[in-house]
């Protein structure tokens, strides 16, 4: 989970680096519903890119794209509650990162729904025809910022 959430997290911040846009890591909430105090939920991985709306431990804007990643005792919450809250919030993409499987599922934000855009399990065994290791994820909103798969699971062992 950590090793995960670290591998995207250097990647991001060192592509955004002299830009206006943050990256966080496991460490500031995103407040939905800014008018309720207690309406937040703690994202593995979020970007934003409008800094008004960063108060302390707190951001209250529209993030530009989140990664959750799911363990075990995260799953369901990660797939449905917090999927909810981030697509009601207009969060323009979300990845579901699974680190059991080595798998990434990315979600776009259409007509205010998410769409699952892609589906990836990592295979990297290069003797085998469905090799992808070295397979190129963009992020949406920022198509200069790219990753493989191998990267996201570099030093991730099932």
């Amino acid at each position: 989970h950590g090793i995960i959430n670290g591998n995207i997290y250097r990647k991001l911040a060192n592509e955004l680096k002299n830009s206006l846009c943050l990256v966080f890591m496991e460490n500031l909430d995103f407040q939905y519903h800014p008018e309720v105090n207690d309406d937040y939920v703690c994202p593995d991985i979020m970007l934003i890119c409008d800094r008004k709306n960063l108060k302390g431990s707190f951001y209250k804007g529209i993030p530009k794209f989140i990664v959750e990643t799911i363990s075990p005792s995260s799953a369901k919450r990660d797939k449905t509650e917090k999927m909810d809250i981030y697509e009601k919030a207009g969060v323009e993409e979300y990845w579901i990162v699974f680190p059991q499987g080595k798998s990434v599922d990315i979600y776009y934000l259409e007509g205010g729904k998410y769409k699952l855009a892609q589906s990836y399990i990592m295979q990297d065994d290069v003797e085998d025809e469905d090799y992808n290791a070295e397979t190129e994820i963009s992020l949406r909103g920022f198509s200069h910022i790219k990753m493989t798969l191998s990267e996201i699971f570099e030093n991730v062992d099932e």
